[in-house]
């Protein structure tokens, strides 16, 4: 760990250093204090890109809704 990583706190909502909460609550490490201060932007933008990725569609079939051929998947 280095001097000038920083991390974002989910519980308070603000950057922190090394020193800060525990790791279950933060996003990180980042290189800068800027980069880390858009952590939830970054995990939307993330989100987005997943969510409308083609090569990964949990609705249609095959995706384990057990609806492929009408037979439950287990």
């Amino acid at each position: 760990m280095s001097e000038s990583e920083y991390w974002f706190c989910l519980t308070h909502h603000t950057v922190e250093g090394a020193d800060g909460c525990r790791a279950k609550d933060r996003l990180g490490p980042y290189s800068s204090a800027e980069e880390a201060s858009r952590a939830l932007d970054k995990v939307a933008e993330r989100n987005e890109e997943w969510d409308n990725d083609p090569k990964w569609n949990d609705d249609g079939p095959g995706s384990g809704d057990g609806l492929t051929d009408g037979t439950p998947d287990n």
